[in-house]
């Protein structure tokens, strides 16, 4: 077989140790010795022994009311083997967590992470905000997060001069040490996304980093039962 589609940028090379790489801009690959976590529906190819088990809605409580509302469970991935996840062609890309960090996301963003990672969720302050999630999940402990981010993410520095204000449809994430709350402004409500009336962003202040995505929030799609 000959052609572009079979040169060494889209050929997989074996892996050359355990744990989560950027496969390219869309897809994660985990070498997988022993166990992982990744959303439901997220793995797109794997090979060797590995068994996939659904984490329903315990585990995946972690993930509830992302977007939507709605569940977005987990699934474990066990055994010894290769596997590689995507969403609907994200661009993705990947957070070390180190111990006494703490990683603020939003639901919709999770791909994958490893075991040794805890979790919780945590509410948003201002719970009236919709888009950017009424819950969040926080990232402790030790390990490697995949995240998907429709578009190339923006890193912004927070700083206690300086807070940043984000649109609650566009946040991905922030770095410990934020805090955040509701901040409405009618000056500029009529030059958000086409709004009118009161605009409403998420303001972080403190000293840390706030993860933003180039886009507007797209309907949720429907669910098939």
């Amino acid at each position: 077989m000959k052609g572009d589609l079979f040169s060494s940028e889209h050929m997989v090379q074996p892996a050359t140790a355990p744990g989560m790489t950027v496969e390219n801009a869309k897809c994660i690959r985990y070498a997988v010795d022993s166990e992982m976590l990744a959303r439901q529906g997220a793995m797109i190819a794997y090979r060797g022994n590995l068994a996939f088990e659904r984490k329903g809605q315990g585990v995946g409580g972690m993930l509830k009311r992302a977007v939507t509302g709605e569940g977005l469970p987990l699934m474990a991935v066990r055994g010894q083997g290769e596997a590689w996840f995507a969403h609907e062609a994200q661009n993705c890309f990947i957070v070390e967590v180190e111990p006494g960090d703490e990683f603020t996301v939003n639901g919709r963003n999770v791909l994958c992470f490893d075991a040794s990672l805890a979790y919780r969720i945590a509410t948003v302050k201002g719970a009236g905000i919709t888009g950017g999630g009424l819950f969040n999940s926080v990232f402790t402990g030790h390990g490697r997060l995949g995240l998907v981010c429709d578009g190339n993410p923006l890193v912004i520095p927070v700083s206690a001069q300086y807070p940043v204000y984000v649109d609650t449809d566009a946040v991905v994430g922030w770095s410990a040490g934020l805090r955040t709350s509701l901040h409405r402004s009618q000056s500029i409500g009529s030059m958000l996304r086409g709004g009118s009336g009161e605009a409403v962003q998420l303001m972080l202040q403190g000293e840390g980093y706030v993860v933003v995505r180039p886009s507007e929030a797209t309907p949720p799609k429907a669910q098939q039962h």
